[in-house]
């Protein structure tokens, strides 16, 4: 366990120079252990080791994660490694000296001899970038890689370190490089953009660059996958993978001519055989292949139920292996036809509570991280259950019995009747519906009285403007009415005095700025989509969160430090308060402050990383923790947070 407070030894730091602030000595906190596991696989790659050993690696996503490697014929676990602080890979190239390199998903990179039992942290691979995606092998032992927020590629050689190979953003405000390839015969990098397609073509001596993705795929959010395979007689060709929708373009290297669009192809990995007449791929759950000098719909299904595949390799003797999602490795006989498929033993790992919420049923639930899933805790009894089936939960809410779901991705929305099994197979969670250019749901809102749950959106990459949802359960319809604020999202949600009072954030999804500099406190009407009123209520902030009715009767909230008090009868900012120091806006907030009265008469809060408890009367300020995130409180007034993957309480 990583970074974990001890009680015993717990030590409260003051808010820097906030006046009213105290600091608090206590041994209140127990740690609940991890809530969420699982076995969630991404980066893959097939390599040998220096006996020539066929291997498969793989990383499982944790914190931290693992890289795992397997003997492909054995099919043993022959390594598990840590890979420092990165809680996962998206994937990974084998150099031409052998070293196969990992980039981490906290912009670090690591490096690993096959069929050893060290990982090295190579560091982060260039300042200020804070994701890499997804890497290829150069020549002489080089390797290129894709970054986040910074738009770059990079090269890393092991005797000159890593550099800036583009000499800063390859397209001018984007964000993500998402997917790379290298073209040996040219020595050219090919890199995909988004959340605005392109596609780069980078001379890395130079640094010069060109955008080479026709105009008619310029609206596609992103260039997700690159792959290069060979052709006969020299008819190279690097396969692109657009989404949102998923196209697959043919461009051929030779006579740089886009010529064939295919669709529902998987593109998370692909092969070509050495003679360039074959290409490898899996579509709709099935292995396929088919010379890509011809149409793809030719192309011939080989075997079903095989998954979606993660990493190709072809054998000395033609045989075909992958290593899918799914943890199957499978194996293909074009000679014989004959496809084995085996499931590998992949050790699970904890992953991050992304959500939290006291249940009707008076558990604690929470929600996991990238790989989804459920889990609740009953504070009662300690028992602790895993609830699988969904995808990444983002915010939950109840009415009544019904607990409701905000999924990410593409802005699914579900409902569980508490009072049944968890059985999403058989309709309990039952999904209500998506809806189209959302993303996102961390603001809820139920209105007993009306029968309704209103859901806060942030929309999907590249996009401004966040949906208010509202899902009547009468007439069980969800409606989505466009933000009360242009080009704003939603990052705060309350029901008072017979409407919602709603507030924004700058904010957008990933990949776009602002174009905006202040959000809005908006009182909406959830029956007609009216807005009644706008106010701002803190000058500048860029986002507005952590709604409650106070001890005073007005609505609290937080705005980038400050506490603000809102009259819901008057319809007026009453006062605010600068509470903590705010960190300078940086991508993005979707969500910030959480705050909860609590029966003691204190307002607990969690922000910035930390717990603190505020006294309403004196408005003075106590620092509990200093590494905390969400926070509920369940009937016995005890509070429960976060820290990465465990669940914590606070006992008051």
């Amino acid at each position: 366990m990583k970074s974990l407070l001890k009680p015993a030894a717990l030590f409260i730091l003051l808010f820097p120079a906030i006046p009213g602030v105290c600091q608090v000595d206590t041994t209140q906190f127990k740690n609940h252990g991890p809530q969420l596991f699982a076995s969630m696989i991404q980066g893959s790659a097939f390599v040998k080791d220096e006996e020539g050993r066929e291997l498969v690696y793989t990383v499982v996503r944790g914190e931290p994660a693992h890289l795992l490697g397997y003997d492909v014929e054995t099919k043993d676990l022959l390594t598990d490694l840590p890979l420092g602080e990165a809680d996962g890979a998206w994937d990974m190239a084998q150099a031409s000296d052998g070293t196969l390199y990992v980039p981490g998903a906290d912009g670090t990179m690591f490096s690993h001899k096959p069929g050893t039992a060290e990982v090295k942290d190579l560091g982060v691979a260039l300042e200020g970038e804070t994701y890499l995606w997804n890497l290829t092998a150069g020549k002489d032992a080089e390797v290129f890689g894709a970054t986040y927020p910074g738009c770059r590629v990079f090269r890393y050689h092991p005797a000159d370190g890593f550099s800036d190979v583009g000499k800063g953003p390859l397209v001018e405000d984007e964000n993500y490089v998402r997917s790379i390839a290298y073209y040996p015969k040219t020595e050219m990098v090919y890199a995909g953009v988004g959340s605005n397609a392109h596609l780069i073509e980078i001379n890395p001596k130079t640094g010069e660059k060109r955008d080479i993705l026709p105009e008619k795929y310029q609206d596609y959010e992103f260039v997700y996958g690159l792959e290069i395979v060979p052709g006969i007689d020299g008819e190279d060709r690097l396969f692109v993978l657009l989404t949102n929708g998923s196209v697959t373009l043919v461009y051929n290297l030779r006579s740089g001519e886009f010529e064939q669009e295919i669709k529902k192809m998987d593109m998370r990995a692909i092969t070509g055989v050495p003679g360039g007449d074959a290409v490898y791929y899996t579509s709709g759950g099935s292995l396929k292949n088919f010379n890509p000098a011809f149409p793809e719909a030719n192309a011939e299904v080989l075997g079903e139920d095989v998954g979606t595949a993660n990493a190709f390799s072809v054998g000395t003797k033609g045989e075909v292996y992958a290593l899918t999602s799914g943890k199957n490795l499978i194996k293909y006989d074009p000679k014989t036809r004959r496809l084995d498929k085996t499931k590998l033993k992949v050790p699970g790992q904890p992953i991050p509570i992304q959500s939290l919420m006291y249940g009707p049923d008076g558990n604690i639930w929470s929600g996991g991280y990238l790989a989804g899933g459920n889990a609740t805790y009953n504070p009662i009894s300690g028992e602790h259950r895993f609830l699988p089936g969904l995808d990444q939960t983002e915010g939950m809410s109840y009415l009544g019995e019904k607990i409701y779901f905000g999924v990410y991705p593409k802005g699914k929305f579900y409902e569980y009747d508490s009072n049944f099994p968890w059985d999403p197979k058989g309709g309990n969670p039952r999904m209500l519906g998506q809806i189209l250019d959302q993303s996102r749901s961390f603001a809820q809102a139920s209105i007993p009285e009306k029968g309704m749950v209103v859901f806060g959106m942030i929309p999907e990459y590249g996009k401004l403007g966040g949906a208010l949802i509202t899902y009547d359960l009468n007439g069980n319809e969800l409606k989505s009415h466009p933000s009360p604020v242009g080009s704003q999202a939603i990052s705060g949600i309350i029901y008072t005095d017979g409407y919602v009072l709603v507030g924004t954030t700058i904010s957008g999804g990933l990949g776009v700025k602002p174009t905006t500099t202040e959000a809005v406190l908006v009182g909406w009407d959830p029956e007609n989509g009216n807005t009644l009123f706008q106010t701002v209520p803190i000058s500048g902030a860029s986002a507005l969160t952590g709604f409650i009715k106070g001890p005073d009767g007005n609505i609290w909230g937080m705005g980038d430090g400050t506490l603000f008090k809102f009259d819901p009868i008057g319809r007026k900012v009453v006062n605010t308060h600068k509470m903590y120091e705010f960190p300078e806006f940086k991508s993005h907030i979707w969500r910030s402050a959480f705050l909860i009265q609590h029966p003691d008469g204190y307002i607990y809060g969690t922000d910035n990383k930390k717990l603190f408890k505020i006294d309403p009367e004196s408005m003075v300020i106590t620092e509990l923790s200093n590494k905390a995130g969400l926070l509920v409180m369940d009937k016995q007034g005890t509070l429960f947070f976060r820290r990465g993957t465990d669940l914590w309480s606070f006992r008051p």
